[in-house]
């Protein structure tokens, strides 16, 4: 798998993740639910501040820390794919799961860098587009648009239950996005498959490096063998 498959990948995913993200973002208020497949495939439009399936983490500081650290990671992605990967020839399903975690990052970094700036703020009203420096945050404090969401399983736990029992559980309860479903089948896949997927390829050139392990014989040792 090459560097332009990696492009592909990463661009088809954004594309596909930015064009959700901005179609709910302008055409749903906050909170709004609309059922898609009977009652257990939604689309629920939330915001998060910070990490993937509605985790936060630590306020401003903590948010702005997160993207930081998602653009850092980002790049590092990149270099690691094209470095490491590729030139050492590791199998092209490592590669393209690699590209999904990627892709997954780089589309929720997007949001978290530009939103704030482009939109105004969910509400009751629906958000729209506005000039450069006129949204809602600051550039690097963007909210996370997720709207995913498959409640497959609803019901009560027994009473005898421990700790819940009693309580009303849901499965899958958390809302996300294109990107996290990206970097979670990138994630799942390489945990599954590490065995077959983590160990490269020998390349031709590195193969022709390694000595022979039988050793030819010598012209003295062949008319020994042919005169027995």
């Amino acid at each position: 798998m090459k560097l332009k498959h990696v492009f592909f990948v990463v661009l088809v995913v954004l594309l596909l993740d930015q064009v959700v993200k901005i179609y709910i973002k302008t055409h749903f208020f906050y909170g709004q639910e609309v059922s898609v497949i009977g009652s257990w495939f939604r689309l629920h439009f939330i915001e998060n501040e910070g990490m993937a399936f509605g985790m936060k983490f630590g306020g401003e500081w903590g948010k702005l820390g997160l993207t930081l650290f998602r653009l850092i990671a980002v790049c590092w992605g990149f270099y690691f794919i094209q470095t490491t990967l590729i030139r050492e020839k590791y199998k092209g399903s490592l590669i393209f799961c690699s590209a999904l975690i990627l892709a997954g990052a780089m589309g929720n970094l997007i949001d978290s860098i530009f939103y704030g700036k482009l939109f105004t703020e969910s509400s009751f009203h629906v958000a729209r587009f506005v000039p450069w420096g006129k949204g809602y945050g600051e550039i690097l404090h963007g909210k996370v648009v997720d709207m995913l969401y498959f409640p497959l399983l609803q019901g009560t736990y027994p009473d005898w239950f421990p700790f819940w029992g009693g309580q009303s559980f849901e499965f899958f309860r958390p809302v996300f996005n294109i990107a996290d479903f990206s970097i979670s089948t990138g994630v799942i896949s390489i945990l599954v498959f590490q065995r077959s997927m983590l160990h490269s390829h020998t390349s031709p050139e590195v193969a022709s490096t390694i000595p022979s392990t039988t050793n030819p014989l010598s012209e003295e040792e062949e008319e020994t063998i042919s005169t027995k």
